[in-house]
C-alpha cells in the first residue's frame, strides 16, 4: 500500500488525515524500523506492508468508536497498534497504553516523545494486575491479536466502565465467538457489533468486535493468570 493508496482507502471508510497526521505516521514508520533493529517489535518492515497491515488495520477500529472524547486503554500495545495510531488520527482521545514488557514500553515512551503526542501515557504492567488497580476507569479498551476472546475479556474486564466497550481487532472469529458465550455471560458483556471487512489490496479478512459491558463484574475476576490460561471461562 503506497501513501496515496493509504489516503484513498481511508477516505472510503470516512477517515481523512491532515498533513501533520500523515507526517506523524511517516515518522512513526521510520522510528519503528530503526528501533526494530534493536528489539523485536514487528516482523512487518516494508513501508507498504506497515501502512496496510499496521496503520490501516489499526485505523479501521475508529469506525466503531463513535465518541472520540473518551478515555481509551490499549492493552498489550506492543509497538503501538492500534493505540498510538488511533491517537494520531483522533488527538482528542485520552489514551493509556499497557504492555508487560519494559523494552516495549520504553519504545512507546520514546515514540510518543518523538511524535510530540499529548494526553497519552504508557504503563508497564500485566493486564490482569493493572485491571484490578484501575477498575472502571475507561470508556473503551482496545486489543489487537493479544489473546483469545475469553482470556482478553477476563484479564481486562474490570478496566471498562459499565456501558463501556471492548473493541477487539481480530482475523477470523467465528469459532472463537462460539467458545466465548460463557465468558460473555459470566462477565456481563454483550456482543453489540461485528464489523467485517477485507484488507485492501491483499483482500484478507479482518474482524472488529464491539462488546458492551452491561453490568459490573464480580470481584473474583480476573483470576490468577495460570488459572485463566489453564481453564478459560
Amino acid at each position: 500500500m503506497t501513501s496515496e493508496e493509504f489516503i484513498l482507502e481511508l477516505k472510503k471508510i470516512n477517515i481523512t488525515l491532515n498533513e501533520e497526521q500523515l507526517e506523524q505516521l511517516n515518522k512513526y514508520y521510520k522510528i519503528l524500523i530503526e528501533e526494530n533493529k534493536k528489539i523485536n517489535l514487528t516482523g512487518i518492515t516494508t513501508k507498504k506492508e506497515v501502512y496496510l497491515k499496521h496503520f490501516y488495520d489499526s485505523l479501521a477500529a475508529g469506525y466503531l468508536i463513535e465518541d472520540k472524547n473518551i478515555k481509551l486503554c490499549d492493552i498489550g500495545s506492543g509497538a503501538g497498534f492500534p493505540g498510538v495510531v488511533l491517537k494520531i488520527a483522533y488527538p482528542q482521545l485520552d489514551v493509556t497504553l499497557v504492555d508487560s514488557l519494559e523494552k516495549r514500553t520504553k519504545f512507546l515512551n520514546y515514540l510518543i516523545k518523538e511524535l510530540n503526542l499529548k494526553n497519552i501515557k504508557v504503563e508497564t504492567a500485566r493486564i490482569e494486575e493493572y485491571s484490578k488497580k484501575h477498575q472502571e476507569e475507561f470508556d473503551i479498551v482496545t486489543s489487537r491479536a493479544v489473546a483469545s476472546i475469553p482470556v482478553i475479556l477476563e484479564i481486562a474486564a474490570q478496566l471498562v466502565k459499565v456501558k463501556g466497550y471492548f473493541i477487539l481487532l481480530k482475523a477470523k472469529v467465528e469459532e472463537e465467538l462460539l467458545n466465548s458465550e460463557n465468558a460473555l455471560k459470566t462477565l456481563n458483556f454483550r456482543l453489540e457489533k461485528m464489523y467485517q471487512f477485507e484488507l485492501p489490496i491483499e483482500q484478507s479478512t479482518r474482524t472488529i468486535l464491539k462488546i458492551k459491558k452491561i453490568n459490573k463484574v464480580s470481584k473474583i475476576y480476573p483470576r490468577d493468570f495460570a488459572k485463566i490460561k489453564h481453564r478459560p471461562l
